[in-house]
């Protein structure tokens, strides 16, 4: 029911914000504008949204196959240099990684886009290893015992069975980059950023205030939906997940 109402109160603060003037007028000084007017509060939301996304995207078409591969026999000894290169995201921050792309990229999105890529890498492709290398024995044993090839054994077997496992690492990675996505607004990309970075710039706490609710109110509906996602595949393989 929380969620429920947290939903309904999102959905029209972003369609209508207007009808939120009363609360949000204490907050800022006469004549100032108490609701975010430099721009839609809704066009802001899904755009942060569309970037969380592709760049989530992204980490999983790679993260996922690099997890697979190093769990492979051929791909083994490749486990060392895999983890270095997923730890780059969380070994230089966002901002370094922005000021890095901004002059190869340009402002604008792109520059984001790779923050939030190599910033979403770690948990997904550990979460994915982790899923692979922690499979029951006696399972595994009797795939082989049916004949399955190394290929079917992945799809039919490992991957459906660490489908929990990689989900909750995918979870984590959406949240990280919901929050982190913000500072894009510092090289030109349309995100939530912007609502926080004016109401800085003009000393207008209920814009930083909104900023910062909207993300937090997206961040929590999608991680109890990618949690719901994660329990219903958890009870498809047989496990016990909360």
């Amino acid at each position: 029911m929380l969620r429920a109402l947290l939903l309904v109160l999102l959905l029209t603060f972003l369609l209508m914000p207007e009808s939120f003037d009363p609360i949000l007028r204490p907050l800022v000084q006469q004549n100032a504008p108490a609701i975010y007017n430099q721009g839609s509060l809704l066009t802001l939301t899904l755009l942060h949204l569309r970037t969380v996304a592709i760049a989530t995207t992204a980490a999983i078409l790679v993260a996922v196959p690099m997890a697979i591969l190093v769990t492979r026999p051929i791909g083994a000894e490749f486990l060392p240099l895999s983890r270095g290169l997923v730890n780059i995201g969380q070994t230089f921050p966002p901002v370094a990684v922005l000021a890095l792309a901004v002059p190869t990229l340009g402002f604008g999105e792109k520059p984001t886009l790779v923050a939030l890529f190599l910033y979403g890498l770690l948990p997904i492709f550990e979460n994915t290893l982790t899923g692979l290398t922690t499979l029951p024995p006696s399972v595994m044993e009797a795939a082989r015992g049916t004949g399955m090839t190394g290929l079917q054994r992945l799809f039919k077997v490992e991957l459906p069975l660490a489908t929990p496992v990689i989900l909750a690492g995918i979870r984590l990675s959406v949240v990280i980059s919901l929050a982190t996505a913000t500072i894009g607004s510092t090289v030109a990309a349309k995100t939530l950023g912007e609502v926080i970075i004016a109401g800085l710039q003009a000393n207008n706490l209920a814009f930083i205030l909104q900023g910062g609710l909207i993300v937090g109110a997206l961040a929590i509906l999608i991680y109890d939906t990618l949690s719901a996602v994660e329990r219903v595949a958890a009870r498809r393989t047989g496990l016990n997940v909360r």
